[in-house]
C-alpha cells in the first residue's frame, strides 16, 4: 500500500484487517530461529545481521526486553510500527509504515515465534515476523536481546533473510539494501536510547 500522504489510523486498520488469514509470502517459515533451525538459510536470500552490546546485568537486560515488547526498536522517525500495542505473541499481524522519498509505503508482517528463556546461562527473549504478500520485501527478520550470565553482557541483534517482492523494491534493489542497512543501524540506537532512559521511554 503506497501513498503521497500518511494514510488515516482507519485505512491502516482495515489494510491490517484484510492481512487476517492471508498467507506468509515465502516458504521456509522459522529459518530465523536461533535454536532448532540454526544454519538453515533460504537459497537466493539476502543475510543481514545488526549487534550492539546495550550495557551490563539483569535489570538492563530486563528494560530491553520490555523495550521490545513496547516496540521501541521501531521508534526511528522515518519508519512507524502500526501499532505498538500489538502484543508480542505469534500470530500476531502488524503494519511498517516507511517513509521515503516523498512515499507512505504499508507494509504487512506476522510474527511467526517467540523467544522467551529465562534460565541458563544465556537468557533470551524476542521474537521474529515473516511478510505478507502486502510487503515489498519477501522474508523473515528476528528481533533478540540476551544476557551472558558470566560475563553480564546484555546484546541486541536484529537478524534478517529478504529478497525483493514488490516490484519498486525490485527496480531500486541498490537502494532498498541501502534502507535495510540503514533500519539496522537506526534501531541500535534506537534500544540504545530505550535502555539508557527507560523513564522517558514509557512516557
Amino acid at each position: 500500500m503506497i501513498s503521497f500522504s500518511r494514510p488515516s489510523d482507519a485505512a491502516i486498520r482495515a489494510f491490517l484487517d484484510r492481512q487476517a488469514g492471508r498467507p506468509l509470502s515465502y516458504a521456509d517459515v522459522g529459518c530465523t530461529d536461533p535454536g532448532a533451525r540454526r544454519g538453515r538459510r533460504p537459497a537466493g536470500f539476502n543475510v543481514d545481521r545488526h549487534h550492539t552490546t546495550l550495557g551490563q546485568g539483569a535489570a538492563l537486560f530486563a528494560r530491553a526486553a520490555e523495550a521490545l515488547r513496547r516496540w521501541e526498536h521501531f521508534r526511528l522517525g522515518w519508519v512507524e510500527l502500526c501499532y505498538p500495542s500489538a502484543p508480542i505473541e505469534t500470530g500476531a499481524t502488524v503494519g511498517i509504515l516507511v517513509r521515503v522519498l516523498g512515499l507512505h509505503w504499508l507494509n504487512a508482517c506476522r510474527i511467526v515465534y517467540t523467544i522467551d528463556e529465562t534460565s541458563g546461562p544465556v537468557r533470551r527473549f524476542g521474537f521474529a515476523y515473516g511478510t505478507l504478500e502486502e510487503h515489498g520485501e519477501r522474508g523473515e527478520e528476528r528481533f533478540l536481546v540476551e544476557h551472558h550470565e558470566q560475563s553480564g553482557e546484555v546484546g541486541y541483534e536484529i537478524f534478517a533473510v529478504s529478497r525483493p517482492n514488490h516490484v519498486l523494491a525490485k527496480l531500486g534493489y541498490p537502494y532498498a539494501r541501502r534502507l535495510q542497512a540503514r533500519f539496522g543501524r537506526d534501531s541500535m540506537r534506537a534500544m540504545q536510547r530505550a535502555v539508557a532512559a527507560p523513564s522517558a521511554a514509557t512516557g
